[in-house]
């Protein structure tokens, strides 16, 4: 097996490896941070992830249930700032994170 170089790996256009790895962490961090500036203040750090499932499903989770109460009443604006950042999104669901 050839020796591959660190940067190498993580490089996202290296034929896969980690790359595509690190492509979708970023993705998702740039996710994270649009749904957070879509929302009221108060609410932006009760977000603790979110990712969008290849079926188009937005899945948010919350840091707590009391905030996935709150954030299933804000699902509207949420799909609508993924959505804003290019995500073909169909639905969203929320979740309470385990900690």
């Amino acid at each position: 097996m050839p020796i591959k170089r660190l940067e190498n790996l993580l490089n996202a256009n290296d034929n896969g490896d980690l790359g595509d790895i690190v492509q979708h962490a970023r993705n998702m961090d740039a996710l994270l941070q649009a749904l957070q500036k879509a929302l009221p203040e108060d609410h932006a750090t009760s977000i603790a992830a979110a990712n969008i499932r290849d079926d188009g499903q937005l899945v948010i989770l919350a840091k707590s249930s009391a905030w996935a109460s709150r954030l299933r009443f804000e699902t509207e604006t949420l799909i609508e700032a993924a959505r804003a950042t290019g995500a073909d999104v169909m639905s969203c669901t929320v979740r309470v994170t385990r900690e």
